[in-house]
């Protein structure tokens, strides 16, 4: 039988993630209004993925997990970024 650790989360640290998804989320939208040329692309990825990252750790309890979780899910997000940096090379440089 597999032990469960219940960990209790406040309700200030899920508003703390809420507004830096907020803070975020204005930032990308502001971001969006400049022309960066080819760097539109990574400011957006780059801003995604630290709001993915929170939503992640904070409100699916990652944060909280066994480390052998957290490696397989940063080696998954690794390898998909990867796949994801070639295909934009390929479309950039057709």
């Amino acid at each position: 039988m597999s032990e469960q650790h219940e960990h209790i989360v406040s309700y200030k640290l899920f508003a703390i993630v809420w507004s830096a998804l907020l803070l975020l989320t204005g930032i990308t939208i502001w971001v969006a209004q400049y022309n960066l040329g080819a760097l539109n692309i990574w400011v957006a990825l780059a801003i995604a993925s630290l709001k993915s990252g929170l939503v992640v750790s904070f409100f699916m309890h990652m944060k909280y997990e066994q480390p052998l979780f957290k490696i397989a899910l940063i080696s998954t997000l690794v390898i998909l970024a990867i796949f994801i940096g070639f295909t934009f090379f390929d479309v950039l440089y057709r």
